[in-house]
């Protein structure tokens, strides 16, 4: 109904665009919402007041004109303009019916929208260091950034989902120096492990792994590894400058070609651990994308050249710098280490010139909170680069905290006390992690409570929109119990049957599914789909409740039973979208 009463607006502006009132080149932007007050009827807008000006005419007059201007349509029964000049709709109740219809004619794809009009959509997130397992604050990202990239697939936009592998720089060589200590001690060595080592057992899983693979290929004392070494943080020393020191001395005992199959066999196993989690968790990507291969195809050293041309580099005690203060940014950036070392930013600068260079009519970036000081050197970075700066959309992600009672759960990577994502996942299902993470905005602290969604009660949101479905298909199951055909042509003829106010709620609200879902996307806000369903269900679940469904009546049970069946169709095709099960008993 809503796009209908669009396209009759939209024949209205082209009709006062004839009459000279508008210039001909000028488009409307037709805002229509849904009524609070029945009084005020169905639908309004308020798209006079916005045209007054361009037209140069008093609102409530030209709401007069546009009303004028409307094609008869008998789904409108009749429009009233109200205060400086709002136009109000008021449906034909008999129109109502129609849903009905609609979504069981159309099934799974009820709801999709056009309105993207196939424009090219990357959204980059989770992007989380192969340094250790996913844990549970970076599942919220993998629910959130997964339920983004398929809303605005629904909504019309080609996307590609795109993860960023991290497998370069100091984090991962401190990956591959406690991998290399841990199989040390597998050979038999013993020796202090650093104070700024990764701790986790998953260390020690890999360690093995490569000491039954390559036995004592790698083994080195010791005494050669640990001779003249500045002292650890626990002998009074800085644990930065042991571990960096740990880093060259394995690059030089090693050599380039050992040391890179530790790295290598540390990276390996973790990205794949990460992405069979990520597959359980119902998240899929279209790229992986290396960080390495921006130094291998010197698609850094092209960026900065670029940079430079532009007049926003310059040399500073030895470091290169790039001016992004000129362009937003609080001050400006180091790109190139006094060392000659390429920071971790010049890398980022060089990751969305390959974003900009393929192509794409938008990039989201999905980040963590805790990166918001990083957008405005990134969109500096973009202007330099002479691109767009407003086709880069960054959404930020609280992470979320995880109590086991009153009892706050630690997630340092480095220490390995954490809780995994494939521990939550074990723990309380896919389904209401993901519902779960989703449930609120974003960027909004989050506490994720185990009790509550392990619960099988009305308390627990995922279980209540489910069991709703589940509730439909048992329906249709009694009715075959009891021998009785359903019969879908008669519930289309009987529709007008359902007069109940409960009936009258859930028709309007299954007319409102494929707006919410445009909302969603256009806004990256699937927290408006979980709210859609649980208002859904709820109606539903006090529908069940109030009214017998298999009465003696078969044109009112036939009716009843399409609009239920049109029910279960909606929950299905949202949640599908939020990747979470629709069980057909519970």
């Amino acid at each position: 109904m809503k796009q209908k009463l669009e396209f009759l607006l939209q024949q209205a502006v082209a009709g006062i665009t004839t009459q000279g009132i508008l210039e001909s080149d000028f488009i409307a932007q037709i805002q229509l919402e849904r009524t609070k007050d029945p009084q005020h009827g169905d639908f309004a807008t308020n798209l006079a007041m916005m045209l007054a000006k361009p037209a140069k005419q008093n609102p409530r007059q030209l709401a007069e004109k546009i009303v004028a201007a409307l094609p008869a349509d008998p789904a409108v029964v009749k429009v009233e303009i109200a205060g400086p000049g709002f136009i109000n709709f008021f449906i034909n109740p008999d129109s109502q019916f129609q849903i009905v219809r609609q979504v069981l004619e159309e099934g799974s794809t009820f709801g999709l929208s056009r309105v993207g009009a196939g424009q090219r959509v990357q959204v980059e997130f989770v992007s989380a260091n192969p340094t250790g397992p996913l844990h549970v604050g970076h599942g919220r990202g993998a629910a959130y950034g997964s339920a983004v990239a398929d809303l605005l697939e629904a909504a019309g936009f080609s996307v590609e989902r795109e993860y960023y592998v991290n497998d370069a720089g100091r984090q991962m060589d401190i990956l591959a120096a406690s991998v290399w200590l841990r199989y040390l001690e597998a050979c038999g060595e013993v020796l202090p492990f650093p104070s700024n080592g990764y701790r986790g057992e998953y260390v020690r899983d890999i360690s093995a792994n490569l000491h039954r693979s390559a036995g004592g290929k790698y083994r080195k004392s010791a005494a050669q590894v640990l001779a003249d070494l500045p002292a650890d943080e626990a002998q009074g020393g800085d644990k930065e400058k042991h571990i960096d020191a740990l880093i060259e001395r394995a690059k030089t005992l090693l050599g380039p070609e050992a040391y890179g199959q530790v790295f290598q066999a540390g990276l390996d196993q973790i990205l794949l651990d990460i992405k069979d989690d990520l597959a359980e968790f119902g998240v899929g990507y279209q790229n992986w994308f290396s960080e390495r291969s921006l130094m291998d195809d010197q698609s850094i050293d092209r960026a900065l050249q670029r940079l430079d041309a532009a007049g926003f580099l310059y040399r500073q005690e030895g470091a290169t710098w790039f001016a992004s203060s000129r362009l937003g940014d609080e001050k400006d950036r180091v790109v190139v280490r006094d060392n000659g070392q390429t920071t971790y930013f010049a890398s980022d600068i060089a990751y969305h010139m390959n974003k900009l260079d393929r192509g794409f009519d938008k990039i989201i970036n999905i980040w963590g909170a805790d990166h918001h000081g990083y957008i405005p050197r990134v969109k500096a970075a973009m202007q330099a680069l002479g691109a767009d700066d407003s086709k880069l959309k960054v959404l930020l992600v609280q992470f979320a905290v995880l109590y086991r009672g009153d009892e706050k759960v630690q997630m340092s990577t480095r220490s390995g006390e954490f809780v995994t994502l494939r521990q939550l996942r074990n723990e309380v299902g896919k389904d209401a992690c993901r519902f779960f993470y989703v449930m609120r905005k974003s960027e909004q602290h989050m506490d994720f409570d185990l009790k509550l969604a392990t619960s099988r009660t009305n308390e627990n949101p995922v279980y209540y929109v489910q069991y709703a479905h589940a509730r439909v298909c048992s329906v249709l199951r009694q009715l075959d119990e009891k021998g009785r055909q359903r019969d879908p042509l008669l519930g289309m003829q009987h529709l007008n049957l359902l007069t109940e106010e409960q009936e009258s709620a859930l028709l309007t609200t299954l007319s409102r599914y494929p707006e919410t879902l445009e909302r969603a996307a256009l806004n990256y806000e699937p927290h408006q789909l979980i709210q859609y369903l649980r208002e859904l269900a709820n109606q539903f679940h006090s529908y069940y409740n109030a009214h017998q469904f298999l009465v003696d009546d078969d044109k009112l049970c036939n009716a009843r039973i399409n609009l239920v069946c049109a029910v279960r169709q909606v929950l299905a095709n949202a949640m599908s979208l939020l990747k979470i099960n629709t069980p057909e008993a519970m």
